[in-house]
């Protein structure tokens, strides 16, 4: 699996922006996802950003988005079709079970926002063995392209605080595209979906 890790991703005025939002309580055995989409050419839904904010943030970071999709799955750039970018919440006892990402997501990305530590993004190999930890750091990102039963990830709150991150995704609507250019079966794809749609469904608003 081929990861992108940047430092100071976000502008620090932008960060600022972002970690000042205001969100709802949670539990810490929940989790709480505010989606926010938008395309090229206007926002297909918003929750806690604003729409001139939404727009600010896709003008910016949309071309450092495709240049790094372009270095680690070029076959599948010219399948974008919209970008989320979602606040997500996790209590500090939740625990996301291990996924490899939905096929519509091109390039899946998660920015750490805060607290100042928790722990951040848990990697593992195609046997779904452990393979590597990316430790949290306000503001640090870590980019993946997503391949079926390959990119293997979990995360976790540290029981002590809950973990807060902006999960930025650009994303296809045609999934048999996908599919062949992963060399993938998409009826059998597909049939993931039909047998566990509550966690498909879910898997789409996280990384």
């Amino acid at each position: 699996m081929k990861l992108v890790i940047k430092k100071n991703f976000l502008s620090n005025k932008i960060f600022k922006k972002i970690i000042s939002l205001k969100l709802s309580k949670i539990d810490k055995n929940s989790i709480k996802v505010y989606p926010n989409i938008i395309n090229n050419k206007k926002i297909i839904l918003k929750t806690c950003i604003s729409s001139k904010f939404l727009i600010e943030l896709n003008k910016k970071y949309h071309p450092i988005a495709i240049k790094i999709l372009k270095k680690i799955s070029p076959k599948k750039v010219h399948l974008y079709d919209y970008s989320v970018f979602n606040i997500i919440e996790t209590g500090s006892n939740y625990k996301f079970p291990m996924h490899d990402d939905t096929p519509d997501k091109l390039l899946s990305g998660v920015i750490y926002l805060y607290p100042k530590r928790n722990t951040g993004t848990i990697f593992y190999d195609q046997n779904k063995n452990k393979r590597k930890i990316i430790n949290w750091e306000p503001n640090k990102a870590v980019f993946f392209s997503r391949e079926e039963k390959k990119t293997w990830h979990s995360y976790e709150g540290d029981g002590k605080n809950n973990r807060v991150v902006l999960v930025y995704n650009l994303m296809s609507d045609r999934i048999k595209e996908v599919y062949k250019i992963e060399n993938k079966n998409y009826f059998v794809g597909l049939l993931r979906y039909k047998i566990n749609p509550i966690l498909y469904k879910y898997l789409k608003l996280t990384v």
